[in-house]
């Protein structure tokens, strides 16, 4: 694993006991922080033990499994076969006995069994009659309905009622542990707000210009390259052509405590916020000051479709020096995102919306979409935040100004 994760939880094995495996075949998932690391095998054989069982912390350089080195799939098959059936005949064998002895306890059992079922009939008659009889039976109310009560099918729907008569209907709990990734974003998210001056200015941009550009080379832009064409790739221009203006936007403190020393960057990687199963990911779009602006968007859906199917690795989430966050996807219209540490702002698109906007003194319906971006106040002061995002806003109002930057 990556020189900063120590440990695991052993997820899963893909293969069981008995298996053949080639040479960097997977054989189990271990689960860290960051990503789901696969333990591939490290030579073709027979798996004959596990040392681990799932979900337990495993450590690096821990052993996991067992192999039988060499051999063939044919033989590996052949051998589980023999093995299968070896423990099929010994249980048959077994068993074989206590059939038999039970055959023999049935015979007996069957015959210890008549008397006794005539011993039970006859003592109900009894009962029957000596109902009234006892004085006991007598001072008491309801005799029967005790009997009733003492029957198991009488107090399962008793036990039941007063769950039924709840007022406020069901109450149940479930309590399911965190997985590791969950975990260390909680860790991380408050890291950044216990560490960073954190705080968020707005404004809204018309999407007008940005999405007839779209439009209109949408469709030419996949014939030729098969990418898709979205507004994520425009506002990660629209950035690196703002950064150039206020470059400490790209910068990070780092340093002994909170820090005494800034870095500025003449590169510039953007983190992507990806929305996952198990939580949010960050993966990285390396020196995208150098990509147009098809080709971000090229690395973003290939790292978008790693994300999703769980095939991201340590390389693709490491650094990154600004952020972009695209809540607008699932309906959200405006929201402050968290610093990504140790990073100094980040930008937060929103869904974009028609709303009546006045345009050289004429109310007009213009698609608007509110931005947000939160910063880092050790580094940035207002007057360079909001200058950086008025610029992100002018580009995006009129792309063709990307060309001059």
């Amino acid at each position: 694993m990556a020189e900063s994760i120590t440990e695991g939880t052993l997820k899963q094995f893909s293969k069981q006991v008995g298996d053949y495996v080639e040479l960097d075949e997977e054989i189990a998932t271990i689960e860290t922080d960051k990503i789901d690391v696969a333990v591939n095998a490290p030579a073709a054989g027979t798996i004959k033990e596990f040392l681990a069982k799932e979900e337990d912390t495993v450590t690096v350089g821990q052993d996991l499994v067992k192999l039988d080195l060499g051999g063939s799939p044919g033989q590996s098959e052949s051998k589980g076969k023999d093995e299968a059936k070896s423990p099929a005949s010994s249980a048959q064998e077994t068993s074989s006995q206590p059939e038999g002895q039970k055959e023999e306890s049935k015979g007996e059992s069957s015959k210890q069994a008549e008397p006794p079922k005539q011993q039970e009939s006859k003592p109900e008659p009894s009962k029957q009659e000596s109902k009234p009889a006892p004085p006991k039976q007598e001072s008491k109310p309801a005799p029967t309905k005790q009997d009733k009560k003492q029957d198991p099918s009488v107090q399962k729907p008793q036990d039941v009622q007063p769950k039924v008569e709840s007022p406020y209907g069901s109450r149940e709990e479930r309590r399911v542990k965190m997985n590791r990734m969950r975990l260390r974003i909680a860790e991380r998210l408050k890291q950044s707000q216990n560490t960073a001056a954190s705080l968020t200015t707005f404004n809204e941009v018309d999407m007008s210009a940005l999405m007839d550009m779209r439009k209109r080379y949408k469709d030419e832009i996949l014939k030729n390259t098969g990418v898709k064409l979205g507004f994520m790739g425009a506002f990660a221009k629209a950035s690196i052509a703002a950064m150039k203006d206020i470059p400490a936007v790209n910068a990070s403190i780092e340093g002994a405590g909170s820090g005494d020393t800034i870095v500025y960057r003449d590169y510039v990687d953007v983190s992507v916020a990806v929305a996952t199963e198990k939580g949010l990911v960050t993966p990285v779009v390396r020196n995208a000051e150098s990509l147009d602006m098809v080709g971000i968007e090229r690395e973003i859906s290939a790292l978008g479709k790693k994300a999703r199917d769980n095939k991201l690795t340590i390389e693709d989430m490491a650094g990154g020096t600004f952020t972009i966050s695209n809540g607008g996807v699932f309906g959200s219209l405006m929201g402050t995102p968290i610093i990504n540490l140790p990073q100094t702002a980040v930008l937060g698109l929103h869904a974009i919306k028609d709303k009546p906007v006045v345009v050289n003194g004429q109310i007009v319906i213009r698609p608007m979409m509110y931005l947000a971006l939160t910063y880092d106040h050790r580094l940035l002061d207002g007057r360079e935040a909001v200058t950086f995002l008025v610029k992100i806003k002018e580009y995006i109002e009129d792309p063709r100004k990307m060309l001059l930057a």
